[in-house]
């Protein structure tokens, strides 16, 4: 440890002291600029730099700049409320699952599944989501309450 240095930066002296020579022997490549880590891209006009006759105003000319037509993002088309949706009355939903006295636990699943699979709320778009959860809901209750009535086996 050399006076007044502590070990750290001893070390970083001598990695420092290593570094030199080996710096000055490598050549930069010739198509590099001695201390750019990247290229540079700006647009030179009769040896003079655009950028360089008005600075700061690159900020002002962007502001007010209209989108090209190519850039603005399609608009999405509203979304139309699919019919079955609007049908939120159980005496609707319970005339939809058709359920019959003849219906057995197999078919009253199969018969939940395929509601699901045409009403989910996650297979909707957003705004009609509350009208999909509640069709579920009611459906949901009058297939379990099917099951209840069903004989014990």
């Amino acid at each position: 440890m050399l006076f007044g240095q502590s070990v750290f930066q001893s070390v970083l002296e001598r990695l420092k002291a290593e570094e030199e020579p080996a710096e000055e022997t490598q050549a930069p490549p010739a198509h590099r600029v001695s201390g750019l880590a990247t290229g540079l891209a700006f647009d030179v006009m009769e040896g003079i730099s655009v950028a360089s006759q008005r600075v700061g105003q690159a900020y002002f000319d962007n502001l007010n700049a209209e989108p090209a037509a190519e850039e603005a993002p399609p608009q999405e088309p509203e979304p139309v409320m699919p019919d079955h949706l609007a049908r939120i009355a159980p005496e609707e939903i319970a005339a939809e699952l058709a359920i019959a006295a003849a219906d057995t636990q197999q078919t009253l699943n199969e018969k939940r599944r395929a509601f699901a699979k045409a009403n989910h709320p996650d297979g909707v778009a957003e705004p009609f989501r509350d009208n999909a959860n509640r069709r579920m809901m009611i459906a949901n209750l009058l297939i379990d309450e099917a099951m209840r009535r069903l004989p014990h086996r």
